[in-house]
């Protein structure tokens, strides 16, 4: 089982910028897919982006123009890019990678990152 870290979170104001990292503990040219879910009070767990070797790259509707995924294999690490943040950004951010076991496949969870938006 691949073993995620997360870090990057925090407060900011309403249109500015943090950047979330998941350091996953193997090389992710491994893993079939990464990304970020998150999760506000109240509220479903929403896919917010995804990186796959199938479909490529996607986003929430809610987040697209605003957020960038991308990955640095060297460092088997990948990232999202927050910027423009609005106040209904603000959630618990979960990464997560699935991975190929001899059953089929497994998904593993980040401890999840707070992001709070606010004046």
């Amino acid at each position: 089982q691949v073993q995620l870290v997360e870090s990057g979170g925090g407060l900011v104001q309403p249109g500015g910028s943090l950047r979330l990292s998941c350091a996953a503990s193997r090389s992710i040219f491994s893993i079939n897919a990464m990304g970020w879910y998150r999760q506000a009070p109240g509220k479903e767990r929403e896919l917010v982006a995804a990186l796959t070797r199938r479909t490529g790259i996607n986003y929430a509707d809610s987040v697209k123009g605003r957020f960038t995924i991308s990955s640095d294999n060297a460092k088997n690490t990948v990232y999202l890019q927050m910027n423009n943040l609005k106040p209904e950004d603000t959630a618990l951010y979960y990464c997560y990678a699935i991975t190929t076991v001899a059953a089929g496949t497994t998904t593993a969870w980040g401890q999840g990152t707070q992001v709070t938006v606010s004046s």
